[in-house]
């Protein structure tokens, strides 16, 4: 199962992520900004969506809207 960001690279665990858009968190005040680095990525059962430490908290996060650090 390959995982793939917003530009094609293939993503692997470990790997850091930059986020190229606004993220509102779902159920929190918090927004995660543009160029936020998430470092140590844990890959999940879906190709679409990566967890990693971001605000201070573990979140599943979707890979279109990643590129690759």
């Amino acid at each position: 199962m390959d995982v793939k960001d917003s530009n094609g690279n293939l993503l692997d665990e470990g790997d850091s992520v930059t986020l190229i858009k606004d993220l509102k968190v779902k159920g929190s005040s918090l927004t995660l900004k543009r160029g936020t680095v998430v470092k140590n990525i844990r890959l999940t059962n879906s190709p679409a969506e990566v967890e990693g430490r971001a605000g201070g908290s573990t979140m599943v996060l979707k890979t279109e809207f990643l590129k690759k650090a």
